[in-house]
């Protein structure tokens, strides 16, 4: 694949991005405004433990499916109908799992017996990420932005203000989400059936699918535990702290976490590149992808991180008074994503070279953020929790890139020297905006200024003609 064709694949995923990032402010406004604390938060146990599930149910295949496609051993829609049948049984053991056990989702119990069908969308998610996983190998980012990035967000957030007149109102954040997730189902539907077609000829294989699901068990354990990490905090917060810290610090990781969906939003692109350039033990193409994506991602990501950052009490004031405080929380929740982004792109090799000693180095990264977090939070709160994450992430950054290098036999050089130069002016501004203008002043102040300069000094001195690809139309689009 060429490098406009990657420019081409990140481009659609930084809009996508975008989109995310515009639409889930609302709804975190919403959820804190209109539907309180409480409610927000019985919200987000359900949620987070029903996304679990479906990350348990995939096996690894979100990533995986990419390398069993560029294989080719069977047609396409053979092995995304193993995996799909694959995914949909573990789904249902696991949402069976679920409806029986309700505290589970609802440590409190249930409201309505409705509720513990909330189970199902286990196998509603897994199977959308897995179409959309296929659909990516093929080049089909468009309908991952559209799906996850557009229609999702922006259902989910409208969804939620308009059940808040209705009578529907106590359920109104669970019923937003399940419409969000199925309009997001909708719309991936369509293009898999036209890119894949029907599976003619194929039959069931028990032999099939336990093969699949044992080389995915690598790639599956990464994943979980990558996920695992990112709400590990949150437990061990909600077991040492009380409720209130709980809300604002959940708040600041919603937040936060959007700067993390931007390295993650470059799975779709990456996946398939590896697993082809790899396949063919091409190291010094797959290095030059890693490190071409990671300065993408690295450099939007950094300016993200200042702008939230530096006007980090004044972005937690959105979601009322008693929020500001959680300002330091996320700082160091954001700092925390940009380690996560080195090692998250390096992961994106290592699970197709080095699966079991990647899965290592995340298994005792997750073990460190529980120890740092258990010391710290009951003296520091939430920011103790937020600052196990961001030991974990750093020591895991680093000692994934040492392994990332050695499996390769080349330097993968994701930071450059040039995204520090050019940060430090825009940083600057932004600082002065917190010191000299009033509060609403210098939020807009940094929105919008702030990553001016940045993106204005990094296309004038360290861009080059590949970088700049990620935001210049490729003649290959125009024709």
């Amino acid at each position: 694949m060429s490098s406009a064709e990657l420019a081409s694949g990140g481009r659609q995923n930084v809009f996508g991005y975008v989109m995310r990032l515009i639409a889930r402010i609302p709804f975190l406004v919403v959820g804190g405004r209109l539907y309180g604390a409480e409610e927000l938060g019985r919200f987000a146990y359900a949620t987070i433990t029903v996304e679990f599930a479906a990350a348990l149910a995939l096996v690894g295949l979100k990533r995986g499916i990419a390398l069993a496609l560029a294989r080719g051993r069977q047609p396409d829609a053979h092995v995304l109908a193993d995996a799909m049948l694959l995914i949909v049984s573990a789904g249902a053991v696991i949402a069976t799992a679920l409806a029986l056990l309700p505290g589970l989702l609802f440590p409190s119990g249930l409201r309505f017996e409705a509720e513990r069908f909330l189970a199902l969308l286990v196998i509603l998610i897994a199977v959308l990420d897995l179409l959309l996983s296929g659909l990516a190998f093929h080049k089909r980012i468009d309908v991952q932005v559209l799906s996850r990035s557009l229609i999702e967000p922006w259902v989910l957030s409208i969804a939620a203000i308009g059940l808040w007149f209705t009578p529907l109102r106590p359920a109104g954040l669970l019923l937003a989400y399940v419409l969000a997730l199925v309009a997001a189902s909708l719309v991936a539907w369509g293009p898999a059936v036209r890119q894949f077609g029907r599976p003619r000829g194929w039959r069931p294989s028990l032999a099939r699918m336990t093969a699949m699901a044992r080389e995915n068990l690598p790639v599956a354990g990464a994943d979980v535990i990558d996920w695992t990490s990112r709400r590990l905090d949150l437990f061990i917060l909600g077991r040492l702290a009380s409720a209130e810290v709980v809300g604002i610090y959940y708040v600041a990781q919603q937040i936060a976490s959007l700067a993390g969906r931007l390295r993650t939003s470059f799975d779709p692109i990456l996946a398939p590149l590896l697993s082809r350039a790899l396949a063919a033990n091409r190291h010094a193409e797959a290095a030059g992808h890693l490190s071409q994506v990671g300065f993408w991602v690295i450099t939007i990501q950094l300016c993200v991180v200042m702008m939230i950052g530096i006007a980090a009490r004044g972005t937690m004031g959105l979601f009322g008074p008693e929020f500001a405080v959680g300002g330091i929380v996320l700082v160091l929740l954001l700092l925390a994503e940009l380690a996560a982004s080195q090692a998250s792109i390096a992961e994106s090799a290592l699970i197709y070279t080095r699966r079991h000693l990647n899965l290592a180095i995340s298994m005792a990264a997750l073990a460190l953020e529980a120890a740092v977090a258990v010391a710290l939070v009951p003296a520091w709160g939430g920011a103790g929790a937020a600052a196990g994450l961001l030991a974990a992430m750093l020591v895991m950054a680093v000692a994934k890139q040492i392994l990332l290098v050695r499996t390769l036999g080349t330097a993968v050089p994701m930071w450059r020297l040039s995204i520090l130069a050019c940060a430090v002016p825009a940083f600057l501004y932004g600082w002065a905006t917190l010191l000299l203008l009033p509060e609403a002043a210098h939020m807009f102040a940094t929105g919008f200024g702030l990553p001016a300069i940045f993106f204005f000094l990094m296309w004038r001195f360290a861009f080059t003609e590949a970088d700049k690809l990620l935001v210049r139309k490729a003649r290959e689009e125009r024709r």
